[in-house]
């Protein structure tokens, strides 16, 4: 967010938790981009703060939240002293979660891969309306097709963008038989190490697709100790989830932390995925 509109998302996700009988004496803003999350202290709360045209997004990830702390599953929860749901506050939408205080450590490949595991075991016990992957590369397409919406995108960039992603989204949803529900993006920054164990976080990602649509997001070495995993398909996931990334950067009003480098980086990084997938 731009430094006015963050202000404003900050004194709205202040006024919310203070309005509910938390004591906020200062705030510290932990990540910013098209949202912001923020540490509240020192009540121990974490807001998650949205432009409230992410409001059905943002009640959707509650919802999921809800539903996973039902079967146990290693994902963040929601603030327990009060009711799970999203607040609206001057033009935001303001979700509360618990603060988890992180451990140094990094967390080995065995084990994230059995945090993904667990966590894909408790998706399948919960029933969700969710979309399928390929509905977000669809509307990736459509930002990469559409001129108006990337217009500083290169032609050739562009080509191989587009290509990427209709080629192996049709390639990738072919075996939809094994598909189930996924956290959609469970990739380092979404996974946290706490006293706890690892939990995940970023819940409103969550889709359907095959499990190695989920372990394209996490660092290589984790699939090689999924039991069952297709590595070639994980590879193509990967090529793909690098070209929905850079369809985002492209996009006008992307808003992500120095856009620039991630365009070039993003393409790169798509170039040497189809490579491994022997298609580039």
């Amino acid at each position: 967010m731009e430094p006015l509109e963050l202000r404003r998302a900050v004194e709205a996700g202040w006024a919310t938790a203070s309005e509910l009988g938390f004591q906020v004496d200062d705030v510290i803003v932990i990540h910013n981009s098209d949202r912001v999350v923020l540490r509240l202290v020192p009540c121990g709360v974490l807001a998650r703060v949205a432009p409230s045209e992410q409001l059905a997004a943002s009640e959707f990830e509650v919802e999921v939240a809800r539903r996973l702390a039902d079967v146990d599953a290693p994902v963040a929860e929601l603030e327990p002293r009060v009711e799970p749901r999203v607040h609206l506050r001057d033009a935001f939408a303001v979700s509360l979660w618990t603060y988890y205080e992180p451990v140094g450590s990094q967390i080995a490949p065995a084990d994230y891969a059995d945090v993904l595991m667990q966590h894909h075991a408790a998706l399948r016990q919960i029933d969700l309306d969710a979309p399928h992957f390929t509905d977000r590369v669809a509307g990736a397409l459509s930002e990469v097709n559409d001129r108006e919406q990337s217009p500083e995108l290169p032609d050739s960039d562009r080509e191989i963008l587009s290509n990427t992603l209709s080629g192996l989204s049709a390639a990738v949803s072919i075996g939809k038989a094994g598909d189930q529900l996924l956290h959609g993006e469970p990739h380092p920054g979404n996974l946290l190490n706490t006293k706890r164990g690892p939990l995940f976080v970023d819940l409103a990602t969550c889709c359907r697709g095959p499990i190695e649509f989920d372990l394209a997001h996490a660092p290589e070495d984790v699939g090689k100790h999924y039991a069952g995993a297709d590595p070639d398909l994980i590879h193509q996931c990967r090529a793909l989830n690098w070209a929905m990334f850079s369809a985002w950067r492209w996009r006008r009003n992307d808003q992500m932390p120095d856009r620039d480098h991630w365009r070039v980086e993003g393409l790169n990084r798509v170039r040497a995925a189809l490579a491994r997938c022997e298609l580039g």
